[in-house]
């Protein structure tokens, strides 16, 4: 990158906006800066959105932000605005629904045109430079749209002031059309098993996302309603996964998704979320089947979050990036040759048979490491990994994002609870505490959440994501330790979710808070992404603050249930998340709802619960809760049955 150039980002945090900082392209960070100058100088916003460890954002930036041609148009006739979409999902969201609406599908990165009171008249994705296959070139389009500002602006206005019109309209969550929850749920599942790869396991064709969401429904639905097909499903599914490309034999852990459809090549990036989420579905799919492999995968995948995404502070980085020196995958890829340099004729060769590592190769033209050929994963030479592994490291480099999304950390809490209550490992719950800790030294002032953290700063006000997300590994590290400060912070978080969040005359919690920018909507997010929507996320919380024993939330849990459920009506297995909530809330597991201990016992007791379930500790007799014969008395519920009290657990 030629350093004459200078920008406006070079002050940011976000790796993604530092990435630019040496374009030729004179990008200002979205502020009232940018905004302003535009509207003195008359001239449109050209927006791009995307993220750091995004292969396509790479491959735009160096076709058309690094080119001096495209720059200097850019410079004389726009304002040009660089956002990261992991730290304002607000701006991301809202137009992202533009261009779902503008084009019928959306993507990273993300290039929208606009006025100088954001309301976009164009949008689309990526563009190269010139045409090319159809596609039309960047350049072709910033000359189309100046000749129109220039010579036809009021249409361009017109046409901005009607999408912006139709976007609110789109986001109306006025109506109510609630069906049942066993209505919502049958549907759910009907839907998953029609789109059900047989052979590969996973849902729909090529590219293949892991979903992981769809697969804790599933396995629920299994739990709550024998339904064994669910879980033949998740069975199908997750072992094709662990033997697949899409999970790094030689590292370890996922990358986002599979470009094929047996799980083989991957879109090489890996992120903090889906990792996450996938420690969850096998930790799951482990309890319910006590099947090793998939505890396997969950050891694995969590050394790979401890050795390279966590910080010396405890938090957890976000990405890291599909391209080394430009290509994609390359720091991921193997010829024979090397794997023999590096182990030697004898080991080599059984290790290339074994992870399908062959002359012709099975990703142009070299091999990603794989057990797609054999019937299970096999760690026969596990002792091989670390030479390779170290080998690795020093043939290519890898851009991590280093940023520490609340959010998406407080997803690996909550999935490093489950690890260490099904695994009984304790160095899984003390990271889970130390991640938290780390959020509440950094991201937190009070109740007031912060999307992210980077280079000793903080970001924006949080969003509903960092608040759903912050408040449910909250209430796993409750379940997992049973000390109340978890838990009177859940609550905490709770009541400033509803305070700053909540539509109180339509239901649902929307993305952005009343003390944030106003943007030129204010979506609230239903159906589930890459990771479940906040609003599914809020749905559970209210359910187990509830059945924790927190009444005040009730009326506020059935709002949530009715929203949500008609939100989600047209397609219920784009919620599967809230479904998941369904079933937990139709189908509550028996559990000990309340334990009064006599105070000399309480150590022994809460020693006794840890990880057993929703179990609320009182400290002292309540009008509802009293000492039987004056030792420590327990107070369960099967199904939606109380039993009597009783001293024995």
């Amino acid at each position: 990158m030629n350093k004459q150039y200078s920008n406006h980002l070079s002050n940011q945090t976000s790796p993604y906006l530092l990435q630019h900082q040496d374009n030729p392209v004179k990008w200002y960070p979205w502020g009232q800066e940018a905004f302003s100058l535009a509207k003195a100088e008359n001239k449109p916003i050209f927006l791009s959105i995307g993220y750091s460890t995004c292969h396509w954002c790479h491959v735009m930036a160096h076709e058309c932000f690094e080119d001096e041609e495209v720059a200097a148009f850019l410079n004389e006739n726009f304002v040009s605005i660089k956002v990261d979409k992991e730290e304002r999902p607000d701006i991301d969201s809202t137009y992202m629904n533009v261009c779902i609406s503008l084009t019928g599908s959306g993507g990273w990165p993300m290039t929208v045109i606009m006025d100088a009171s954001g309301r976009p008249f164009f949008a689309g994705t990526y563009f190269p430079k010139h045409r090319r296959y159809g596609m039309p070139g960047l350049l072709d389009i910033l000359n189309a749209i100046h000749d129109k500002w220039t010579n036809e602006r009021d249409s361009l206005l017109t046409s901005a002031q009607t999408i912006v019109t139709h976007i609110n309209a789109k986001g109306d969550h006025s109506r109510q059309t609630e069906r049942s929850a066993e209505t919502l749920v049958n549907q759910g599942i009907a839907f998953l098993q029609s789109t059900f790869d047989q052979k590969y396991g996973g849902f729909g064709s090529a590219p293949k996302f892991p979903s992981p969401h769809n697969l804790l429904f599933l396995m629920k639905a299994y739990q709550a309603m024998g339904n064994k097909s669910c879980l033949a499903m998740v069975e199908k599914t997750l072992m094709p996964m662990a033997k697949g490309g899409i999970f790094d034999h030689i590292g370890f852990g996922f990358s986002r998704y599979s470009t094929d459809e047996k799980w083989l090549a991957p879109h090489f990036e890996k992120m903090l979320y889906d990792n996450a989420l996938l420690v969850m579905a096998y930790t799951q799919a482990f309890e319910i089947t006590k099947d090793p492999i998939h505890q396997n995968i969950v050891k694995k995948t969590l050394d790979y979050i401890a050795r390279e995404m966590t910080a010396t502070n405890g938090g957890f980085y976000s990405a890291q990036d599909a391209d080394s020196d430009g290509i994609e995958g390359k720091y991921y890829v193997f010829s024979p040759d090397e794997i023999i340099s590096v182990l030697g004729a004898k080991d080599g060769e059984a290790f290339c048979k074994l992870y399908d590592i062959t002359e012709e190769g099975n990703f142009e033209g070299q091999s990603i490491p794989n057990q797609i050929h054999i019937a299970k994963p096999s760690d026969q030479l596990s002792h091989l990994l670390p030479a390779l592994y170290d080998y690795r490291k020093t043939r290519n480099a890898l851009h991590k994002d280093d940023k520490i999304l609340t959010s998406w950390n407080a997803l690996m809490i909550a999935a490093l609870c489950d690890a260490a209550i099904v695994f009984e490992h304790q160095p899984y719950l003390d990271a889970a505490i130390a991640a938290s800790n780390f959020i509440q030294h950094n991201l937190c002032d009070g109740t007031q959440l912060f999307a992210s953290f980077r280079d000793g700063k903080r970001t924006d006000l949080g969003f509903i994501d960092d608040y759903a997300f912050y408040i449910y590994s909250l209430i796993k590290l409750y379940n997992a330790t049973l000390t109340p400060d978890y838990l009177r912070r859940a609550q905490a978080l709770m009541d400033k979710a509803i305070s700053d969040f909540y539509d109180h005359e339509h239901g649902g919690f929307y993305l952005y808070g009343n003390q944030s920018e106003a943007l030129i909507s204010r979506p609230k997010e239903t159906y589930d992404g890459a990771i479940p929507s906040g609003n599914s996320v809020m749905a559970m919380n209210l359910l187990l603050l509830t059945q924790l024993g927190y009444d005040k939330y009730q009326d506020m849990l059935d709002q949530q249930m009715v929203f949500v459920s008609t939100q989600i009506s047209d397609h219920p297995a784009a919620g599967s998340f809230f479904l998941y909530t369904l079933l937990h809330k139709d189908f509550p597991e028996s559990k000990i709802t309340a334990v009064l201990a006599h105070p000399s016992e309480k150590p022994q007791v809460k020693s006794m619960l840890r990880g057993k379930g929703l179990v609320r500790i009182l400290d002292q007799e309540t009008e509802e809760y009293h000492l039987l014969n004056g030792q420590t008395t327990f107070y369960s519920c099967e199904g939606h049955v109380c039993h009597p009290p009783t001293n024995k657990p």
